[in-house]
C-alpha cells in the first residue's frame, strides 16, 4: 500500500454509487459498554442477522478487537471472514475507508481524518485514535493505495453519490463547527469534488431530528439509481421533522444531476417517533466524555438508512405500520433485489442504524471508455 500526495481527480478515480457491484462488505463488531446497552450483546445479535443477510450476496469481512475475538468468531457463520482490528467503535461507514475506482481495473482508499463526529467541540466520545487508523488497515487489507485527507474531517455517512458525477450532503452536518470550522462552503465543496471526482454538489439544508451525526445525509436521502433519490417523510406538520424533510423535497426536486438529468424524488414514510426507555437507558454504562443516553431521548429512526448489496436491500424495521409501507416502496426503488427488513432497534439506540455499521468495496471493473467517461471526470 503507498500512502499518495495526489487526488482521486487528478488519477482519474472516483466514488462509485452503492448501488453499483461489490466485492465485499466490512462491519465492526460492536463492544463498548457505555454505548451498547447490555455490554453490547444486544447488538450484537443484530449485527450478526445483518451479516448473515449481507453474506449470502457478496463477501463480510469483520473487523473484530483482540478481546472479542473469540466471541465473535464462535458466533458468526464460517462464510463471514473475521479480522483483528482494534477500534473504538462499530460504525464502519463513518470510520472505515471510502473505495474509489478508475474503471480501468483500479482500486484505491480515501482515509478521511475522523474525530467522533465533532472531536473537543461536540464529538460523542473523548477518545477515537483507533477508529482514526481503521480505514487505513482496510487499504492495507485491500491492498488499495491510500489518499490520507489529514486536512480533512469526513465521516462516510455524511455523503452519498450516484457514480455519475453527482454527491448529495447535508449543511447541517459538514458545515457543522465540529467538523471543518476553519474552511468555506465552496472550500468543502472543492474538496468532496476532488476527492469523491464529482461535478457537482447538492446541498440540503438538514437531515433527520436529533440525529447526532449532525445530520448525515445516509439518514435522510439517497440515491437508489441515477437520478432517483429516496427521500425520509412524513406529513404531521407538527413533527419538527416535516420542515426538514420538505426543505429537503424542494431542494432536491428542483434540482438536475451531473447529466443534466431532472432528479425523481421517492418519499418513504418515517415510522412512528421513537423514544429510549429506561430500561433500554438504564442498560448503559455511563463513562465520562462518552455522549449519555437519557430515557425519552427521541431516536433517528429512518428506513432510509439501508444498504444495497449484490443482490439485496437489509433494510432496518421497527415493528411499526410504516414497515410494510417501505418494504413495497424500496421493492419499487430496487426490483433487481430482495428486500430484507431486520428489526434494529439495537443499532438504533446506539445512534444509527443498518447502512451506518457497514462499508462496501466496490468490485474492480474495466469498463468501455464511452462508459468510463460518463463516471471518471478526466
Amino acid at each position: 500500500m503507498k500512502n499518495l500526495l495526489t487526488v482521486p481527480k487528478q488519477d482519474g478515480f472516483y466514488m462509485p454509487a452503492e448501488f453499483e457491484k461489490h466485492a465485499a462488505t466490512y462491519m465492526i463488531w460492536p463492544q463498548r459498554p457505555d454505548n451498547w446497552r447490555g455490554g453490547a450483546k444486544f447488538a450484537q445479535e443484530v449485527f450478526i442477522k445483518a451479516a448473515q443477510a449481507i453474506s449470502e450476496n457478496e463477501l463480510v469481512i469483520m473487523l473484530v478487537s483482540a478481546a472479542q475475538y473469540k466471541n465473535a468468531r464462535a458466533r458468526l457463520s464460517s462464510e463471514i471472514m473475521t479480522v483483528n482490528v482494534e477500534n473504538d467503535d462499530a460504525w464502519a461507514r463513518d470510520t472505515g475507508a471510502t473505495f474509489i475506482v478508475n474503471g480501468l481495473g483500479g482500486l484505491r482508499g480515501i482515509d478521511w481524518k475522523f474525530n467522533a463526529w465533532g472531536g473537543a467541540c461536540c464529538g460523542l466520545y473523548a477518545s477515537w485514535d483507533k477508529d482514526d487508523l481503521v480505514a487505513g488497515r482496510m487499504c492495507e487489507f485491500e491492498d488499495a493505495d491510500r489518499y490520507r485527507a489529514d486536512d480533512f474531517v469526513l465521516e462516510g455517512g455524511s455523503i452519498c453519490v450516484d457514480g455519475q458525477g453527482t454527491a448529495i450532503t447535508t449543511e447541517a452536518c459538514l458545515l457543522s463547527a465540529g467538523r471543518n470550522p476553519s474552511m468555506t462552503k465552496e472550500e468543502i465543496e472543492k474538496k468532496l469534488k476532488d476527492f469523491l471526482n464529482v461535478s457537482k454538489v447538492i446541498w440540503l439544508k438538514r437531515g433527520i431530528y436529533m440525529d447526532e451525526t449532525s445530520e448525515h445525509v445516509d439518514n435522510i436521502a439517497c440515491f437508489s439509481s441515477p437520478a432517483n433519490v429516496a427521500l425520509a417523510w412524513t406529513d404531521d406538520k407538527n413533527d419538527p421533522q416535516y420542515e426538514m424533510s420538505k426543505s429537503c423535497f424542494d431542494i432536491l426536486s428542483a434540482q438536475t444531476d451531473a447529466a443534466g438529468r431532472k432528479i425523481n424524488v421517492h418519499k418513504i414514510p418515517l415510522p412512528a417517533a421513537q423514544f429510549m426507555t429506561s430500561a433500554e437507558a438504564g442498560g448503559i454504562e455511563s463513562v465520562k466524555g462518552v455522549k449519555t443516553r437519557k430515557a425519552g431521548d427521541r431516536l433517528a429512526a429512518s428506513y432510509i438508512n439501508h444498504y444495497i448489496c449484490n443482490g439485496a436491500v437489509i433494510c432496518p424495521a421497527f415493528n411499526d405500520p410504516a414497515d410494510e409501507t417501505a418494504k413495497k416502496i424500496l421493492e419499487n426503488l430496487y426490483p433487481q433485489r430482495k428486500i430484507i427488513q431486520i428489526y434494529s432497534r439495537e443499532i438504533l439506540l446506539g445512534g444509527g442504524n443498518i447502512h451506518c455499521i457497514t462499508q462496501q468495496v466496490p468490485k474492480r471493473r474495466i469498463l468501455p471508455p464511452e462508459i468510463r467517461k460518463t463516471r471518471s471526470l478526466i
